[in-house]
C-alpha cells in the first residue's frame, strides 16, 4: 500500500514520511546496518539478517501492491533517516492484522519521526480494516513503551529473558497489540 508524504517540522528540522519506493533501496540496505548498531533496541547485530539492494527492492515492491503491508521511510534533507512497516498475513486466521516495527537513526531522536511512522501506520491500519496492530519491544526501551502505550498499545504478555545483549545479560521482550473494534 501507498500513502501520500506528509510533512513535519519539529524543533526547527524538517522530515518527510512517505512510502517507500523501489529507488529507496540501496540507501535502505546502507541505513539497516547502520541502525542495527546503534542501539541494542533492535532484533539485529549490524550485518545479521542483512538485506541487499535487490532484498529491499522485491519488498518494496510486494509491499506496494500489497492491501495488508505498509513500508514508510522518514527523510531529512533527501536522506533517509528511518523507517517503519506493518506487515499483515495471508492466513485467514490472521488476516484481520498487522505486526509494526519501527526504526530511526539516533542522530534523529527527539524528533518525533518514530511518533509520526507510528501515527501513520495506525492511520493506514485503521482505514485498511485491520482489526489489531502488533508490536514487540524490549523491556529496557521505557520511551518507546510509553508511546506505544499513549497510542493504545496494551501489553499482551512479556517473553521472559528472550534477549541476550553485549553486556551478557538476559533481557525480555514485551508484546503489545492495538485494537480497533
Amino acid at each position: 500500500m501507498v500513502i501520500n508524504p506528509q510533512i513535519y517540522k519539529v524543533k526547527g528540522l524538517q522530515y518527510i514520511i512517505c512510502s517507500a519506493d523501489t529507488s529507496d533501496a540501496d540507501e535502505l540496505s546502507h541505513l539497516r546496518v547502520q541502525l542495527d548498531g546503534e542501539t541494542e533496541n533492535l532484533d539485529r547485530e549490524p550485518g545479521e539478517g542483512y538485506m541487499d539492494k535487490l532484498s529491499f527492492e522485491k519488498l518494496i515492491q510486494r509491499d506496494e501492491e500489497s492491501k495488508r503491508n505498509l513500508f514508510l521511510v522518514a527523510v531529512v534533507h533527501n536522506k533517509i533517516v528511518g523507517f517503519s512497516r506493518c506487515q499483515g498475513n495471508e492466513l485467514k486466521r490472521f488476516v484481520h492484522k498487522v505486526e509494526f516495527g519501527v526504526c530511526v537513526a539516533k542522530e534523529c531522536w527527539g524528533y518525533g519521526i518514530g511518533k509520526e511512522l507510528l501515527q501513520q501506520s495506525i492511520l493506514w491500519a485503521d482505514s485498511a480494516g485491520m482489526k489489531k496492530m502488533t508490536l514487540n519491544v524490549i523491556e529496557t526501551n521505557k520511551k518507546a513503551i510509553d508511546l506505544y502505550t499513549k497510542f493504545g498499545f496494551e501489553v499482551e504478555g512479556v517473553l521472559k529473558n528472550d534477549r541476550l545483549l553485549s553486556d551478557g545479560k538476559f533481557y525480555s521482550t514485551v508484546v503489545m497489540g492495538r485494537f480497533n473494534e
